[in-house]
């Protein structure tokens, strides 16, 4: 792993880190915020996911996080949100397709199939390194994330929650196969056989009998993509039916944008904190 760069933030480190993905087979990027702690005891971990045409630097620079990671005493990560530079013909056409948009998802289509493979990435890949990098305790993982992050989250603790005790997100897309954003990237990455596409859909996978532990959901009444894109009532309704513990809170006024995460980020880690540094 190779150190791009750190800085001294909250009596801890901002650093931006560089390595060779052997899921990807690409050069991968990630930020993560080490409290002052982590210098002398293991610290539990919390997964930040981005969403479309973010980066890695997106959400540590807007979503003003560092400051509650270092009170609550968690490691903060913020991987890329795809592989990038692979020169696939159509990689860079669309904003919601591509480059910036790999759904956190293991694609089975070609040309997609060898290189965006975000969901083993994330779970698997990335967590062992930061597990070997960096002082931390494996037992005490969380995830959140905004947006396509918010669907990755949600999707990703919800098949792993051995691996992933607290989970959160902000204006998640929330039933995937619902919506044009999910439709465009399935059948893209997944192909038509809309079987494939369940176990991607955080709404399916509920009705389907997955469950996480409490999800705190937050949710901005003015957001453009609310109607059309993120449905989490549909989400509400299944976790309801299927018993599903969750916490989705409607704010007005506000948007899709980061002053509506920096907004609300000091509620998601203490929901995180509540149980990650509960056992301890």
């Amino acid at each position: 792993m190779k150190i791009i760069s750190e800085q001294a933030c909250f009596g801890g480190t901002q650093g931006f880190y560089e390595h060779t993905s052997r899921e990807t087979g690409t050069l991968m990027r990630l930020a993560v915020f080490q409290p002052a702690e982590a210098i002398s005891r293991p610290l539990p971990v919390l997964y930040y996911l981005a969403g479309l045409t973010c980066t890695e630097e997106t959400a540590t620079i807007k979503a003003g996080a560092q400051r509650y990671a270092a009170e609550a005493g968690i490691i903060l990560v913020m991987p890329d949100t795809s592989p990038r530079g692979l020169n696939i013909a159509g990689e860079e056409d669309d904003w919601d397709f591509g480059t910036g948009a790999g759904f956190y998802l293991n694609a089975t289509e070609e040309p997609w199939v060898k290189s965006y493979r975000m969901e083993s990435y994330v779970t698997k890949e990335l967590k062992e390194l930061i597990d070997t990098e960096f002082n931390s305790d494996p037992s005490r993982t969380g995830i959140f994330g905004h947006s396509m992050g918010g669907h990755g989250a949600l999707t990703l603790a919800l098949k792993n929650p051995e691996v992933y005790v607290s989970v959160s997100a902000f204006a998640p897309i929330a039933a995937p196969m619902q919506c044009p954003w999910g439709e465009k990237a399935f059948s893209g990455y997944l192909g038509e056989d809309r079987n494939k596409w369940r176990r991607y859909d955080a709404t399916e996978l509920v009705k389907d009998g997955a469950k996480t532990s409490p999800i705190l959901i937050d949710q901005g009444m003015a957001d453009q993509f609310l109607a059309e894109q993120l449905k989490p009532e549909l989400f509400d309704a299944a976790c309801r039916k299927a018993g599903q513990d969750l916490t989705l809170r409607f704010h007005d006024g506000y948007d899709h944008s980061y002053y509506f995460i920096q907004t609300f980020m000091a509620d998601h880690i203490a929901h995180h904190a509540a149980v990650l540094n509960a056992k301890n």
